[in-house]
């Protein structure tokens, strides 16, 4: 051990929770190592190519996942500095308070979390401010208290969405500027100043962004934190394994192949896995030693286990007039969050999705794939769209987890139909509502007044769950500072600690966590 190279802290992985944490202990002096899996996103045209985005997929990784009957399929995971933030849609939204608590729901009991939403709030505020979220605290009346308001005014809406926004507020409903991370600069028409970083296109939603208007992890943490002399980032480093000292207690190596070749060590005092909830829970499960048989930190037979990804819905509305907005992402509804008249059990909330274009649809882009072809040319109906993003919680169960086989293949176990009720309740409502938001079937479809696509098991983007933290070491993984049970150097600062994921984008949360974490260890390390 001699030979290898020692710091501080270890970080694996760049993205909402690993790059967020690096920018909170950078200043600090910590000797700080940053280990990326992937390299750097190039910059170039088909980043903002729908055919290369969404089509050909030129940018996932080019690997395999099993699902529970054996059948491969292709993961929504980007490697790459920032992690799956280069491509998010960049929907920032806090949990609900009654997200933290138990929550009864028709399939089972979302339960709750070891934390508050008041212990979260004033970290929920520095990451909002520090991903330059733009929105407006007290338009949702569903939303909990915040501490400050948001430091960005809403991005407004376009004329079709503000017409939205009016004819949801006539049917007396509560829509709300979605909360996003853009670095924009608006005039008083809302468009996009001279000096804006962002220009108001219609890619921000599942694209990389070529100028940087987008708050991703790699703008906004990790390329900050490397101005500091103290921070070091390495790219192509898989990281294959953790090793433990003999008693067990201590994480004394970080294994990791450059290139895909190479096997090099690391060491640090404090070690953190930030990988996404999969490949943080394999990792963990891959490190298996005499010490710990089952996986690192997984006494408790929990790491790999509760996966979630939400319940999600895209759904397509075709509109009377055109729809000329480029950036759509501007509007959101929780008026069933909780539940609905006709409805005791929450349905989840209704949010817009970037604007979709022809070739999306033409090429059966994972969102559209599978539906109905309308009779009417692609580019007409891409012309008249609205694009909307149903979602519905996905309740944590034992049985969906992540397991390795005997060649290291991982193999993902999801339970499709799991508290889907909420879900299509909420799509009927929306549907009712289509012909009084001026979108009728018999003006441009002959058989269909929308195309909706649920997410097949490969919809990856939201995943979170399988290293759960909470006060019991016989039940969860983590303790309440996101630190393994069963060693004392060992974090985790991803969406893997989630014990209940709600029915909101999970990033903010990962975001303010990790703050929250990076205080703890900055207290730790004195």
């Amino acid at each position: 051990m001699s030979d290898t190279p020692h710091y501080d802290v270890i970080i694996i992985g760049t993205g909402a929770g690993g790059g967020t944490l690096a920018h909170r202990l950078a200043p600090s002096g910590t000797r700080l190592l940053l280990l990326e899996r992937g390299d750097y996103l190039p910059r170039e045209r088909d980043n903002w190519d729908s055919t290369a985005v969404f089509v050909r997929g030129k940018y996932r990784a080019p690997e395999f996942w099993f699902d529970q009957h054996g059948r491969e399929f292709p993961p929504e995971v980007n490697y790459y500095v920032g992690g799956n933030t280069k491509f998010y849609g960049a929907a920032l939204f806090r949990l609900r308070p009654q997200d933290f608590g138990e929550l009864r729901h028709h399939d089972g009991i979302s339960p709750a979390w070891p934390i508050r939403y008041e212990d979260l709030e004033p970290y929920y505020t520095q990451a909002e401010h520090l991903y330059l979220v733009h929105g407006r605290h007290g338009e949702d009346p569903w939303e909990g208290p915040a501490g400050e308001q948001y430091a960005y005014p809403p991005v407004e809406h376009e004329p079709r969405i503000q017409q939205l926004s009016d004819d949801l507020e006539q049917q007396g409903l509560h829509p709300f500027h979605l909360p996003i991370g853009v670095d924009l600069t608006q005039d008083g028409r809302g468009r996009a100043t001279r000096s804006s970083t962002c220009i108001r296109c219609n890619r921000v939603d599942g694209f990389p962004c070529l100028v940087r208007g987008k708050s991703d992890a790699q703008v906004i943490c990790v390329e900050p934190a490397l101005q500091h002399p103290n921070v070091e980032l390495v790219t192509g480093a898989h990281v294959v394994r953790l090793e433990t000292d003999p008693t067990g207690r201590t994480v004394s190596a970080v294994v990791a192949r450059l290139d895909g070749d190479t096997e090099v060590r690391y060491a640090a005092d404090l070690v953190v896995v930030s990988c996404g909830a999969v490949n943080s829970a394999t990792l963990l499960l891959s490190s298996a030693n005499d010490r710990h048989p089952r996986g690192l930190a997984n006494s408790s037979d929990v790491v790999g286990r509760f996966y979630m990804r939400h319940n999600n819905l895209a759904l397509m509305a075709v509109s009377e007039e055109p729809n000329d907005t480029q950036f759509q992402k501007t509007l959101a509804l929780h008026d069933w969050y909780l539940g609905a008249d006709d409805w005791d059990y929450p349905l989840g909330g209704i949010q817009m999705l970037g604007k979709s274009d022809a070739e999306q649809i033409h090429g059966e882009a994972p969102r559209w794939a599978g539906a109905v072809t309308p009779n009417m040319p692609f580019e007409v109906m891409a012309h008249h769209a609205v694009d909307f993003w149903l979602c519905g919680e996905d309740l944590p169960l034992p049985d969906s987890r992540v397991t390795l086989d005997g060649d290291g293949r991982i193999h993902l176990a999801l339970d499709e139909t799991n508290n889907t009720a909420g879900l299509k309740r909420l799509r009927h409502k929306l549907q009712h509502m289509l012909g009084k938001l001026g979108m009728h079937e018999h003006h441009l479809l002959d058989h269909s007044i929308y195309l909706h696509k649920g997410m097949p098991i490969g919809a990856t983007a939201h995943q979170a769950g399988t290293v759960r933290f909470g006060t019991d070491p016989a039940s969860s993984a983590l303790d309440v500072n996101c630190k393994a049970h069963d060693l004392d150097n060992l974090y985790v600062v991803d969406t893997s600690f989630f014990p209940s994921i709600g029915a909101v984008n999970p990033s903010l949360t990962a975001m303010a966590n990790a703050l929250r974490v990076g205080d703890h260890l900055l207290d730790r390390m004195g």
